[in-house]
């Protein structure tokens, strides 16, 4: 059986985006879409959703006002440009809390994260990539490094290079860090600062200001903390 879902933004576009993300996923389907509250509780009143995609910054009423009224919300994940309501966001079970413009990995994300939250134990969807280790090939200089993902704690910005720093070396290589953002978007990796990217899992602590991998200290970005801190308090 798919997942039926409802889509709820004013902006047309942003519709299109997610119904073009959402028809690559085999399990899932658009049942409808909308551009404001009213019309969306009128669906959602007359037909199954499972998933709903919602909009924050409405006219009327926000996304979250309107989830806050629903008795038996389906699942949602909101769809947002502003990182500032996250925290509040989470406050209210949502699955998931997606940043526009939404990239397809980022997307695949959240569809992971909902079947987590409705079948635990179960693989609901298959992965683009395979259940072994994935590797990345860096390269640096004249040569070409392949590093297994998992063995990644952060990368660095450093203007028009990045470090890669792993468990046994770092690696510097002439690229950006917003495109290794979306390379390892489905491996736990979190933008906590403009020039640094971590690998959540190797987290063993951290504050309101900064994170610690083991010895070293990361610090969180302004811009960035309420998102950051609302993912690592999961």
């Amino acid at each position: 059986m798919k997942v039926k879902c409802l889509v709820v933004d004013d902006e047309p576009l942003a519709i299109k985006l997610l119904e073009n993300h959402i028809s690559k996923i085999a399990s899932f389907e658009v049942v409808a879409t909308c551009n404001n509250a009213m019309k969306a509780l009128e669906i959602l009143n007359t037909q199954q959703i499972d998933l709903l995609f919602l909009d924050i910054k409405m006219p009327t009423m926000t996304g979250i006002d309107f989830l806050k009224s629903l008795r038996n919300p389906p699942k949602t994940i909101f769809t947002t440009a502003y990182r500032e309501y996250a925290l509040e966001s989470y406050d209210l079970d949502v699955a998931d809390y997606l940043l526009k413009p939404i990239t397809f990995d980022r997307f695949f994300r959240a569809v992971e994260r909902y079947f987590r939250e409705i079948k635990p134990v179960q693989t609901s969807i298959s992965a683009p990539q395979t259940a072994t280790e994935t590797i990345i090939q860096i390269k640096s200089g004249t040569k070409y490094h392949k590093i297994a993902v998992s063995d990644i704690n952060y990368i660095e910005s450093l203007k028009d290079y990045v470090k890669i720093h792993t468990s046994s070396k770092s690696i510097v290589s002439k690229q950006k860090i917003s495109d290794l953002e979306t390379e390892l978007a489905t491996h736990s990796f979190l933008r906590v600062h403009r020039s640094y990217l971590i690998n959540s899992k190797k987290v063993t602590a951290f504050t309101t200001h900064d994170i610690e991998l083991n010895d070293t200290e990361i610090p969180i970005g302004a811009s960035y903390k309420e998102y950051v801190l609302a993912i690592l308090r999961e």
